[in-house]
Formats: structure tokens, C-alpha cells, sequence
């Protein structure tokens, strides 16, 4: 079955960096996508990035546009975010998650993972 898999979330300081990985497994064909999103209390979930794994394509979103990267090893079957300039207002659970016929953008996802915490101190 398709299993999505975060990790890569902490504690860091305002200003600093982590990189959030996507494990993913039980896909039969590459022609995907994986978006990452984020939750913060209190508001609505929040599309940041997303990858396409066949071609690279990606997309960010204005509120994280310049401070993180979004990556993809397709030997190791994972998509990574790294984050930097991070501020507190960034303190999110967040997740990836994957569709299997839109593309970067799509308002429809097949498969989520159970999310990674990512909080920033001022």
C-alpha cells in the first residue's frame, strides 16, 4: 500500500533551518506529485510546496516563497523541504502528501502522511 512517511521536525531558533524528509513507498509508476502542508493551530491547513517526481516541477507558496526548497531523491523514493530563515509564525505540524492525476496545485490528494512538528522560538 502507498505510505507516506515525515520526519525532520524540532525545535529550532528563529532564523534557523531544518530539512524535512518524505519517505514514500508503494507507488507502481513515478507520474506523481508530492505536496507538502502545514497545519498551525488554531488555522487552516496550508499548501507550502510541491514536487513533481517525474520532471522536477515545483511550486511554492508566497508565505514560504524564497526560504525553502523543495527536493526530490528518486533513488531513495524521498521528497525533502529544507527551511531556512524560519520564524515562529512558521510553527506548524507538517505533512506531505501525494496525488496521482493533478498537478502541483491540485485541490485533491490521494494519500497523507500522519504529519512531523516543526516549532520555532523567537
Amino acid at each position: 500500500e502507498v505510505q507516506l512517511v515525515e520526519s525532520g521536525g524540532g525545535l529550532v531558533q528563529a532564523g534557523g533551518s531544518l530539512r524535512l524528509s518524505c519517505a514514500t513507498s508503494g507507488f507502481t509508476f513515478d507520474d506523481y506529485r508530492i505536496g507538502w502542508f502545514r497545519r498551525a493551530a488554531g488555522k487552516e491547513r496550508e499548501e507550502v510546496s510541491c514536487i513533481n517526481r517525474r520532471d522536477g516541477n515545483t511550486y511554492y507558496a508566497d508565505s514560504m516563497k524564497g526560504r525553502v526548497t523543495v527536493s526530490s531523491d528518486n533513488a531513495k523514493n524521498t521528497v525533502y523541504l529544507q527551511m531556512n530563515s524560519l520564524k515562529p509564525e512558521d510553527t506548524a505540524v507538517y505533512y506531505c502528501a501525494a496525488n496521482l492525476l493533478g498537478p502541483c496545485g491540485s485541490r485533491i490528494w490521494d494519500y497523507w502522511g500522519q504529519g512531523t512538528q516543526v516549532t520555532v522560538s523567537s
